[in-house]
């Protein structure tokens, strides 16, 4: 009898997020899909819909339930992910980028950080993201950022400048990557992770414009002689900032995946509706050769990606060693996403490239998922570096 009260616990479980994943697609078709068209045209921050998905608990969902979060696993999570990138993949930003700055408290914070942070994340009361990137590089952080962090009494006085930053306008709180000594060999020895809430010597220097990827704001920020106390270093110790923050990258680019997972299996779905319902020839064009083959390239990519999503989260969720297979599956959703738009544009014909149809939005939004969480070039690389480790001769 002892050995199926796990068993009954993770069934229990497996009801909760089905019914979870059901409020989401309720969610979606009422409060999003009827809206999202407009609001990327005009490039409006969907407030409305920020809100819905604090009542949903979506702002906590990695996080553990002790902290006033869902608890969710990376696998569920996934898969919330892919359906609201199916219906519009800028609302997945405005809480990913949060939960990236959240699982680095959660997964590295102090006890108090843990205590005084997490439940303010999970409700969504204090919403934010990841501050890494600097005007003057992207990939490669342990050279490219600049800012720094200096001593102070018992705080940091901060200088520097971040770009690109999700949620940099609407946000309170972000988890910020500085240099704490800037000599430190090698870099990464150097580098902390501080929670940066918005006050004096802090400022959004401006607003970002995107070829896609519209509604969520992109923002540089701007720090000018920012003091922080030192309570808000994450983990409390210098020096463990760059590992702290490629941890929450694995997270990251399995939402990357998931995103672009949605936004190729959208571009599907309108593809093969429209293949329906199009005809040329005489019949509809689902029945010719051309077209069919589009179709099961496009299907195959999607389920392939799929399952990688699927792996990636599965060795999250035990706590493992990812970052290969978070690569790979964030190099195989996104590029699933950027061939299916652009076939379903084809199948669409001139209707894909007019402003009326769903599909010119995919086709714009898909290509920021080959730069985002580390270029689509790079993951080739950490994924060829780690099977060479893994498999030494």
């Amino acid at each position: 009898m002892a050995a199926e009260i796990p068993h009954a616990a993770a069934a229990e479980r497996a009801e909760e997020e089905n019914i979870i994943l059901d409020a989401v697609e309720k969610f979606l078709e009422k409060e999003v899909a009827p809206y999202a068209h407009d609001l990327e045209k005009d490039d409006i921050w969907p407030e409305d819909i920020v809100e819905g998905m604090k009542e949903l608990g979506l702002f906590g969902a990695i996080i553990p339930e002790e902290y006033g979060g869902l608890g969710l696993g990376a696998a569920t999570y996934a898969r919330i992910v892919e359906r609201m990138a199916r219906v519009w993949m800028s609302i997945t930003g405005i809480y990913n980028s949060h939960l990236i700055m959240a699982s680095a408290v959660a997964r590295h914070g102090t006890d108090a950080q843990k205590s005084e942070w997490l439940p303010k994340f999970a409700s969504g009361e204090v919403r934010g993201g990841l501050a890494l990137t600097e005007p003057d590089g992207g990939t490669d952080l342990q050279s490219a950022v600049r800012t720094t962090a200096r001593r102070n009494g018992s705080g940091y006085v901060i200088n520097g400048t971040k770009t690109w930053i999700s949620n940099g306008i609407h946000g309170q709180c972000f988890a910020l990557l500085v240099k704490t000594d800037p000599d430190a060999m090698p870099r990464h020895r150097g580098m902390s992770l501080f929670l940066a809430e918005k006050g004096e010597g802090f400022t959004v220097s401006r607003k970002l414009e995107k070829l896609g990827y519209k509604g969520i704001d992109s923002a540089e920020l701007v720090f000018e002689d920012y003091y922080v106390p030192e309570d808000r270093l994450i983990g409390g110790e210098e020096g463990r900032g760059l590992q702290h923050a490629l941890g929450g990258l694995e997270l990251g680019r399995i939402n990357i995946a998931a995103r672009g997972v949605g936004v190729a299996q959208a571009s599907l779905d309108e593809a093969v509706r429209y293949a329906q319902i199009r005809k040329s020839f005489g019949k509809p064009i689902c029945e010719h050769q051309a077209i069919q083959i589009k179709l099961a390239d496009m299907a195959t990519q999607v389920e392939s990606a799929r399952l990688l999503i699927e792996r990636a989260a599965a060795a999250f969720d035990r706590g493992e060693r990812c970052d290969m297979e978070a690569g790979m599956a964030k190099l195989a959703g996104s590029e699933a996403a950027i061939f299916c738009s652009l076939e379903s544009m084809r199948v669409h014909g001139g209707y894909g490239y007019s402003k009326e149809f769903n599909v010119e939005r995919f086709y714009r939004d898909a290509p920021l998922l080959a730069i985002g969480e580390g270029t689509n070039e790079l993951q080739r690389i950490l994924i060829a570096r780690q099977l060479i480790a893994r498999n030494p001769a």
